[in-house]
């Protein structure tokens, strides 16, 4: 019985009385309340009619009846306290009043506790029947009157709650009079009652008069009633209900007038199920109101965590990401003091210093603006960019470092498409932080240290390749390391290859850490093309850093 997904909180549709019910859950209850009359006339077909007292029966379906209605009135109390519904309040009372009424019904009953009831006459657990399957529709017909004047709005916290428990107190001792005032009728005035047992297993000819006229007729009116004023998924059950208790009395009568006869017993299994009806469909809702709620504090916690992690992120990335300007700025900024400090100061010098620093602090801005629209959708600006032109800023980026580890640079274009679709600075990043990746790898490690960069076509996108002859990397590691804070360096931040992968989707592409023979590592980029044109110029199938 799955239900429609809540609206919110605030106007109480998350639960069972407002919830409208769907096509399935009409046609279950349409199929259960008819499979309950088929199954009965089964039953029925294939008995004798003949009276089977089973001792003990009636007090284990007593208190089956009795635990079921007690747990369905706390539900709905719970829910008419949340709600501040007096029409919840009054169903509410309604299963109170069948429970408590149970209670002098079994006690009266012939048989239960010995062979002579303990208190009442022959006739007080037919009036006490009667008292009890008239009185529950009445509160059902309360219930369906009142439903369109309630609030609607939650309780909170205050008067509001204290209201609702003092209402919901004196609710239940009116109940628990009635039933009281009922009890003493029936069993002190038992004389006063219709003659409607001829014995302790027979019904007089007036059972279908007396009990069922009542009976019937207020069943009819509570159901027409919720009828009229059905929307939720509540009222389509109790509708249900309704019609259970509006069968049981004919039920009970025909064909066989007798207690304890096989008709006798599955009409007490239909009462039994007409009691439990609401209770499971209540149960199913908390169960379903558990899973969201479960689903909904997850949901919230992983936005928790996504949110520290986002910010975590963007210092990691502004912290990783402007540590090679800044570094290049410092170094910048010392060789000018050098060239002014000698002899004869070398201006030429310290000017083409000066201005470097001046490129790499506007750099530096660039790339916080870069990160920052990272961050955001649709971040980034968009322009046609040369695969070569790429290769070659990003080189002259790094010439210091691969100049200082004597790392041999091959570069491989494709002659035909070389122009992709993307940010400049965004791309810039991620050639350079996997540069300098395969320039740390290479560093550690004696032999050919070869830097091959590549380019070539592919079907719907250009692929490049920035390959090293370095100490590749390890399966375990290979596994985790485009995770955000991950790192196997001592001095790393864990987010270079987080930050790259990033960009890249961005970029509507796919980075990749792909298969290097013998040594080494090869990472892959794969972007959309812009155009077939080549621009391939510029640069030659080998660099070798001065």
């Amino acid at each position: 019985m799955e239900k429609p997904a809540a609206t919110g909180p605030e106007d109480g549709s998350f639960v069972l009385s407002d919830l409208p019910p769907d096509q399935a859950q009409k046609r279950l209850a349409i199929g259960f309340a008819f499979g309950i009359v088929v199954a009965f006339f089964i039953v029925v077909a294939l008995s004798d009619n003949q009276p089977r007292p089973i001792a003990g029966f009636v007090l284990a379906f007593s208190t089956a009846m009795f635990v079921c209605d007690a747990i369905t009135a706390v539900l709905l109390f719970a829910q008419s306290s949340i709600l501040r519904s007096r029409a919840l309040l009054v169903l509410a009372n309604g299963y109170v009043f069948t429970a408590l009424i149970l209670i002098p019904y079994t006690l009266t009953f012939p048989g239960v506790f010995g062979p002579e009831s303990p208190i009442g006459g022959l006739q007080s657990p037919a009036g006490l029947y009667i008292v009890w399957h008239s009185g529950f529709p009445a509160f059902v017909i309360g219930y369906a009157v009142l439903k369109g004047r309630d609030s609607g709005k939650p309780s909170s916290r205050g008067t509001g709650r204290d209201s609702a428990r003092a209402a919901m107190i004196l609710s239940v001792a009116l109940t628990a009079i009635l039933v009281a005032s009922a009890a003493i009728l029936c069993i002190a005035g038992e004389r006063l009652l219709p003659h409607i047992m001829l014995d302790k297993l027979s019904f007089s000819p007036l059972y279908p008069y007396v009990v069922g006229v009542p009976d019937v007729s207020l069943s009819i009116c509570a159901l027409v009633a919720l009828w009229i004023r059905r929307h939720s998924t509540l009222d389509l059950w109790l509708m249900v209900v309704m019609f259970l208790y509006a069968i049981d009395m004919p039920l009970s009568y025909y064909p066989a007038p007798i207690r304890f006869s096989d008709g006798w017993y599955a009409v007490r299994a239909i009462a039994f199920l007409a009691s439990s009806t609401v209770l499971i469909v209540l149960l199913h809702e908390i169960g379903t109101l558990y899973a969201r709620l479960f689903r909904a504090v997850n949901a919230q916690r992983r936005e928790r965590e996504v949110r520290l992690m986002t910010g975590d992120a963007i210092a990691a990335a502004i912290i990783h990401e402007v540590k090679q300007p800044l570094s290049s700025i410092v170094v910048s900024a010392g060789g000018g003091l050098r060239w002014l400090d000698r002899a004869t100061p070398e201006l030429d010098r310290a000017k083409a210093a000066l201005h470097r620093i001046v490129d790499d602090g506007l750099r530096a801005g660039t790339i916080i603006e870069s990160i920052r629209a990272g961050f955001k959708k649709g971040g980034g600006q968009r322009v046609s960019l040369d695969i070569n032109e790429l290769f070659r800023d990003v080189l002259a980026l790094t010439h210091g470092d691969l100049e200082r580890h004597r790392i041999l640079v091959q570069i491989e274009v494709d002659q035909r498409v070389s122009r992709v679709s993307g940010d400049r600075i965004q791309l810039q990043q991620v050639l350079l932080n996997l540069i300098t990746n395969a320039i740390h790898s290479m560093a550690v490690k004696d032999g050919s240290r070869v830097l091959r960069m590549s380019c070539e076509t592919d079907d719907d996108g250009v692929i490049v390749s920035v390959a090293d002859t370095g100490t590749g990397i390890d399966v375990e590691v290979a596994e985790r390391m485009f995770e955000p804070l991950f790192t196997t360096k001592s001095d790393g931040m864990g987010m270079g290859l987080s930050i790259c992968r990033s960009i890249i989707e961005g970029h509507d592409g796919r980075l990749w850490l792909a298969s290097n023979k013998p040594e080494g590592a090869c990472f892959q980029i794969k972007l959309p093309a812009d155009a077939t044109t080549s621009a391939a110029e510029g640069l030659g199938d080998q660099i070798q850093p001065v």
